[in-house]
Order: C-alpha cells, then structure tokens, then sequence
C-alpha cells in the first residue's frame, strides 16, 4: 500500500516534503522626525509644530511668522508717529496763523515791543512764517521717523549696518560739498525763520535790494523796490541785514534857516511839530513827542535846525512826511524862507561900459 508522504507507513529514509508558508510581518509605523534642541527650547516653534504637526514650517516659523510680524509692527508704529507728529505740527502751524504765538515760534531774541497796531502784513507775516517752519519740521519728522524704521528694519535682516552708516556718511560729506551753496541757503534761512530777523511787510535793507518783503522761503527772499523792481535774494548770500520796519523809527528833518534868528526859527519850528503830535491821525504812531533840538552845523548859507521824533516802525513814513511839510509851511508862513532867498542874493558889482568917443 502507498502510505501518505510523510505520514504512517511511510518508506523509512523518506523526508517528508513540508512547504512552510512564509511569515507576513506587520507594517512598521514611519517614525516622525524629530525637533531640532534650538526649535524644542523656543515656545514659538513648539507650538507651531503642535498645531500644524509640520516640522519644517516649525523650524522656520521665525523666519516665516515673526519676522515678518515684527517687520510689519516696525512699518506701522513709524507710520503712527510720523502722523501723530505731523498732526501736532500742523496744529502748531494752524493756531500760529490764527492767532497766538507758541514758544517755539517766538523769536530767539528779545524783540523792543511796538505800540501801533498791527498792520496788513502781519497775518501774512505770520501765516507764511509758521508754514515755511513746519514744513521743515514735518521734513525733519518724516526723515528721521523713517530713516530709523529702515534702520531697524535691515537688523531683522540681519545686515551689518556699520558699514552702511559709514558709507552714508562718505555719501553725506560728497552731497554736502557739491551742493554747499544750497545748503547754505537752506540753513541761513532756518536760522532767520527761527530768529525773526524779517517778515513779509517789512522794509528792509539787504545791500542791494533796499525794499519790501513780499515772500519769504527757506532759500530764497523776495523783495520789492521803490521803483517795483522784484529781487530774488538767496537766503545764503544776505551777509547783513537792515530791518526798518521791528520796533519804533527815529524821523531826523533837518531845515536851513540862512541867518535868520535862530531863536525865532526854533519857536515857529516847535509850534510847527506840536501840532503835528495832536493830530488825531498821526497820533496813535507817535512814541515821544516832537523834539527840536538847536543848531546842527552851521554851512555856507546858514545855520541848520534838526527835528526828531520817535514813531513807531509802520507810520514812521506817514508822520516823516507830515512834520516836514508843516515844518516848512511854518518857515514859509513866518517870513523865514524869503531871509533865506535875500540872503542867497547877491548884486553884481557894475562893470564900465565902453568909452563913449567924444
């Protein structure tokens, strides 16, 4: 009988044929990739990896989250100031134009106080004086506030800013000797913004423009002449100026009087100013009363007599030209100017005609 393989009854000697069936192993579970010790001890990456379980945006979340948090948080905080500051500014500007003067405003120095009131000029004065004064100060702001953000913000990119500041600096040496002239200008005419030296309305003497300011910059001055001539003055190259208009005037009138009686001539010219003083137009301009002083000098054709009076800036003109007029009125009707014109008169000495034949 043939036995089963491998079973009972089998041929001795005989293996039996045994296929094992191979072994499936279970599926081996991908280990995740763990943090680096820097990402493990910063909490920002910890939990960005628990949240999005990603450990590169993990790792990189500095660079792709905080980074540019931070630089945005820069940008906003520098345009908050730059506005809170250009607020303030432009407030500063709108209540010096409408009125009261803040401190910054004033004058460096002490200006002698004038008793006319003010004039047409002054609102303009002050409107164009507060706004060439703010719009530096808002150019200031904006530079400095910005120039700051920008600096803080190549730190978070980790730029070397020495380098940077010192070719800034080689930059700013080479703008400032090509362009000294206007720079020049620009910082001469600060220094008369902040100091007051003139205004729009004033008369002023800048050597070769005598004449009326009209507008006034930070580079450059524009005045107006007798003659309606307009000069356009760099701040920069105005070495002294003549203002006619800050304060009170001084009217000098000097009168000849030939050889009249210098006593005579005194007492008419007095009563002459005296009136001038109780003129209800002219008062309000008048400081101290008209003063003749005497005897000047004495010339070829007389004594001269000096007036003065003190006036304030703008009316000195108007009261200059009022007192010389009743000066010479009061000459004229006193019988002084024709001992003047007598005086001047001199006969010819008569000459022998020709010889008469007999």
């Amino acid at each position: 009988m043939g036995g089963v393989p491998g079973g009972p009854g089998a041929p001795c000697g005989t293996k039996a044929d045994v296929t094992a069936a191979p072994l499936t192993p279970l599926a081996a579970e991908t280990p995740k990739p763990e943090l680096s010790p820097d990402c493990l001890s910063d909490a920002l990456c910890k939990n960005v990896y628990d949240l999005t379980g990603s450990t590169w945006f993990a790792e990189g979340s500095y660079w792709i989250l905080l980074k540019p948090l931070r630089i945005m948080l820069i940008l906003l905080l520098a345009v908050a100031a730059r506005f809170l500051l250009q607020r303030t500014i432009r407030r500063l500007v709108r209540t010096t134009t409408e009125g009261s003067v803040p401190t910054l405003l004033k004058p460096l120095r002490e200006r002698i106080p004038s008793t006319a009131a003010e004039g047409e000029f002054v609102p303009e004065r002050r409107r164009q004086r507060a706004e060439a004064i703010g719009s530096v100060l808002s150019s200031l702001v904006t530079a400095f506030v910005f120039g700051i953000a920008l600096l803080m913000v190549l730190r978070e990119f980790s730029f070397d800013l020495a380098p940077l500041l010192a070719s800034a600096g080689i930059v700013g040496v080479a703008l400032g000797f090509g362009a000294q002239s206007l720079v020049k200008d620009l910082i001469a005419g600060l220094f008369m913004l902040l100091e007051d030296q003139y205004g729009v309305g004033d008369t002023v003497d800048v050597g070769e423009a005598t004449g009326v300011v009209e507008s006034v910059g930070l580079r450059v001055t524009t005045v107006r002449d007798a003659r309606g001539v307009l000069w356009y003055i760099r701040n920069g190259e105005i070495i002294r100026v003549g203002n006619k208009s800050q304060g009170w005037a001084l009217v000098v009138v000097d009168l000849p009087i030939g050889f009249a009686s210098t006593e005579e001539a005194t007492a008419v010219l007095r009563t002459a100013a005296a009136s001038v003083a109780l003129d209800p137009d002219l008062a309000p301009h008048i400081v101290e009363p008209p003063e003749v002083l005497g005897v000047e000098q004495v010339t070829i054709d007389g004594a001269v007599i000096r007036t003065v009076v003190k006036t304030s800036a703008d009316g000195q003109f108007a009261v200059g030209r009022e007192l010389r007029r009743r000066l010479a009125e009061s000459l004229e009707n006193s019988g002084i100017t024709a001992k003047i014109a007598a005086a001047r008169f001199y006969p010819g000495i008569p000459t022998p005609g020709p010889a008469t034949p007999p």
